[in-house]
């Protein structure tokens, strides 16, 4: 008997959850990966982290799934982060600009580094109107060669 192509592991911890995938996220797939995090939400979980570590394969609709639950997460006021993705899910979320899945960050929010001290800086001067750029001259033409006929050189 095969293997189902992904299996969700769902270990709650009072107001936390850790959901463990294991196979293959694809468009097959990716209905139950949308819809763990939404039962999490459901039950009244607000910190939900994703293990996707034994995930042996993720494509586009997974990175999607992971966006929309983070944005249905920060919309209940929790957060949704993911540990160990596959390094083409991190390469994936790099090109996305989605990092913030990785650092559970809420979506939309991004978070200063850390020790980031806000820094005061001078006034940006009003617009000036720049003067013109001259022309540039135009080039000279180039003298014609003289043309030896008939005799050796």
């Amino acid at each position: 008997m095969p293997l189902p192509p992904l299996t969700i592991y769902r270990h709650d911890r009072r107001r936390r959850a850790l959901i463990t995938l294991a196979g293959e996220i694809d468009l097959d797939t990716v209905p139950l990966v949308r819809a763990s995090p939404e039962r999490c939400l459901r039950d009244g979980i607000r910190t939900i982290d994703v293990d996707l570590t034994p995930v042996t394969f993720c494509d586009c609709s997974g990175l999607n799934a992971f966006r929309y639950a983070a944005q249905r997460s920060t919309a209940a006021r929790g957060t949704l982060r993911l540990h160990h993705p596959p390094p083409t899910l991190v390469l994936m979320l790099d090109v996305a600009g989605c990092e913030f899945l990785l650092q559970g960050v809420p979506f939309g929010q991004l978070s200063p580094p850390p020790g980031y001290t806000p820094v005061t800086t001078a006034p940006v001067p009003p617009h000036r109107r720049v003067p013109p750029v001259p022309p540039i001259p135009p080039i000279p033409p180039i003298p014609p060669v003289p043309v030896l006929s008939g005799g050796a050189v």
